[in-house]
């Protein structure tokens, strides 16, 4: 196969052989793409930057088998996410679900630029010192579209057993919702739900399929901390019943905030 060149983000990698490492890339055209970075484990490699968490440009060549990394520019790195542990756990548990959720040779379209967008948010947080829960919703909404655009959304406009509009009744505290994991939401509070909100709760989530980030007038994020912890337990029980297995860094995150 000629040389190809290939744009995307480094979601992990492992050492392979002595020198080299197994690079895994998220690309729009080829979705997953495992690649053998040659001599990449040593110091003073041109080839180096080829870590989790690097936006790269590469030039990839070979025949059957597993393809090389010929070249590399970084287009940019976000290592720097790794000076706090919410922005690092964030960035670590997008990038899981991107593992996940995107099929290998198969174009992804949207996966890159949503993972990349969340990025950028994270990396601005950190730069301005903003708050740990902001780094907590942004790992939740990019969770949201995510899914959404791997194919298993999150159900959130009607209940999932009688087919009524998700309507939630803004101060009715007695209003409840339960996440079935296998069906969807379903109005009413349900013996052994894995997730029961409330209709303030319901009204945040749904609002987390806009682009931005729900604030308030003053700028503030909407929203508690424990009520993000929350909508995390319920992107959870989604991904764990869904997709089979949870991100780990999930739990990392949690720790940041006393949550186990």
């Amino acid at each position: 196969m000629p040389e190809r060149s290939l744009e995307g983000l480094a979601l992990s990698s492992k050492p392979l052989g002595e020198n080299d490492r197994l690079l895994t890339l998220l690309s729009d055209q080829e979705g997953l793409t495992r690649l053998a970075v040659p001599g990449a484990r040593k110091p003073k490699s041109s080839l180096a930057a080829a870590v989790p968490l690097a936006h790269l440009r590469l030039q990839v060549g070979g025949g059957s088998g597993l393809h090389r990394v010929r070249q590399l520019k970084v287009v940019r790195h976000y290592g720097q996410l790794g000076q706090r542990l919410e922005t690092l756990a964030a960035a670590q548990a997008l990038a899981e679900l991107c593992l996940a959720l995107v099929p290998a040779d198969s174009a992804a379209p949207g996966m890159l630029a949503t993972v990349l967008l969340q990025l950028g948010r994270l990396e601005e947080l950190l730069k301005a010192c903003g708050p740990n829960s902001e780094a907590l919703a942004i790992a939740v909404q990019g969770s949201v579209h995510l899914l959404a655009l791997g194919g298993y959304a999150l159900p959130l406009a009607h209940c999932c057993r009688s087919g009524e509009p998700l309507e939630p009744p803004i101060g009715n505290w007695e209003w409840r919702c339960s996440l079935v994991p296998s069906e969807g939401l379903a109005i009413g509070a349900i013996a052994g739900a894995r997730v029961v909100l409330n209709a303030s709760e319901l009204a945040l989530l749904q609002r987390l399929l806009r682009p931005h980030l729900p604030r308030r007038r003053d700028g503030e994020l909407m929203g508690p901390e424990g009520v993000w912890l929350h909508l995390l337990d319920l992107v959870e029980s989604w991904c764990s019943e869904h997709l089979g297995r949870r991100p780990r860094a999930f739990k990392l995150l949690r720790t940041g905030f006393g949550a186990s």
